[in-house]
């Protein structure tokens, strides 16, 4: 099978989140692959630095602020990746919040805002991203970030396992309905990997213990892990795939089983 499969040589692809963690990376490897990159995300000085390395090793990229709990705001970053690079052709969704808070604290303002950023965000943007396409009679793909918590369940975390739940659905949801269109939809439920959301309790010896103890292969996730999955859903590889959800956990969903 040829690397060529996995290119995204000529394609536009959005990253959500772009400043850290996942989302910078995948937009690394967007590039790489060939993508013109648009990094979207509310720090947007961080994004100016990492539009200047991509820049800097001869890819394409703009920096885009983005609030995904906004509509103007998601307007105006796809606009703006439109104007630099006409219409984006990938969305990688994985711009999220993520706090651990038992059920009996979790405050109506703290549901809300796991909703409003870790769910109704990601509809928001695969949205805007199926509406353009569909106006413009070309396929495309989008590939939202869920989690395995969004799969199974765990403790203190009812918040974020019913937002990213509800990821999980609306991904098959739009797979559905955006077909006809020659739009995929699909999503990645990565397991535990270490990013600044996470880096101190998994620095703990807490943390060690937990994945000691719960995740069969006995380690954290490396991004670079993740690239396949993302290359995969993003390009003519994953052409016929639609509506899947790909966990990338070292085996902690079959484990609970």
């Amino acid at each position: 099978m040829s690397n060529d499969l996995f290119s995204l040589a000529g394609k536009t692809v959005l990253v959500t989140g772009a400043s850290s963690g996942i989302g910078a990376h995948l937009a690394r490897v967007a590039a790489t692959a060939g993508a013109r990159v648009v990094l979207a995300a509310r720090r947007t000085e961080r994004l100016a630095q990492l539009a200047e390395a991509i820049r800097g090793d001869g890819g394409e990229a703009l920096a885009v602020a983005l609030d995904v709990t906004d509509r103007a705001s998601v307007e105006a970053a796809f606009d703006s990746a439109e104007a630099q690079f006409g219409v984006v052709d990938v969305v990688l969704n994985n711009a999220g919040i993520g706090n651990g808070q038992r059920a009996l604290d979790v405050s109506e303002d703290d549901w809300r805002a796991m909703l409003s950023t870790n769910l109704d965000g990601v509809w928001r943007v695969a949205q805007c991203a199926a509406q353009r396409l569909a106006k413009a009679r070309r396929g495309g793909s989008i590939v939202n970030i869920a989690s395995i918590l969004g799969l199974r369940v765990g403790s203190g975390y009812s918040h974020y396992c019913a937002a990213k739940a509800g990821v999980v659905q609306l991904s098959k949801s739009l797979a559905l309905e955006l077909a006809r269109y020659q739009v995929r939809v699909n999503a990645i439920a990565p397991g535990y990997f270490k990013t600044e959301m996470n880096d101190a309790y998994f620095d703990s010896e807490k943390g060690h213990a937990y994945i000691r103890d719960t995740v069969p292969m006995r380690r954290l996730g490396r991004l670079s892990e993740l690239e396949g999955p993302f290359l995969l859903l993003a390009s003519d590889a994953g052409a016929f795939m639609t509506g899947a959800v790909l966990a990338v956990d070292g085996g902690h969903l079959v484990s609970s089983l």
